[in-house]
């Protein structure tokens, strides 16, 4: 009876010790999936959001040459009729709109917003700014 318990008590204890070696294989490996994730997270977004300052740019850039084109030809349309004047103040809205849609992709960068959610914003202003030009070849 005592050989039973000793031997139980072996095949008991070698049990307990291959449980926790496999647990703590198991936890390195966890912890070290959870590491690599949020590395590789990382190097993306930073390179997801290279690319989105990049348009941010763009965007800033189209946007500074249609405000000049509108600035040019202000007086034109500000010595005519009343009409003349609704007809550019309507399309300077539509300038207007695209500069908050650049404004508001600018704060979501600064404020580290997921990158689809930037994307979105960047191809929102885009609209705006295709839409402000567009009043600016009616005019």
């Amino acid at each position: 009876m005592r050989k039973s318990r000793l031997s139980l008590f072996k095949s008991t204890s070698m049990l307990i010790s291959v449980v926790g070696i496999i647990m703590i294989v198991s936890t390195i490996i966890v912890v070290a999936y959870v590491g690599y994730s949020t590395v590789s997270s990382g190097i993306t977004n930073e390179i997801s959001s290279g690319n989105q300052y990049d348009e941010l740019a763009q965007l800033k850039s189209s946007y500074s040459d249609l405000a000049v084109k509108f600035d040019n030809v202000k007086a034109t349309y500000y010595s005519g009729s009343a009409d003349d004047v609704q007809t550019y103040n309507n399309a300077k809205i539509e300038l207007s709109r695209a500069e908050s849609a650049i404004e508001n992709v600018q704060s979501a960068l600064d404020a580290g917003k997921p990158s689809n959610e930037v994307d979105s914003r960047i191809s929102f202003a885009k609209e705006k700014l295709d839409a402000a030009n567009t009043a600016y070849n009616n005019l």
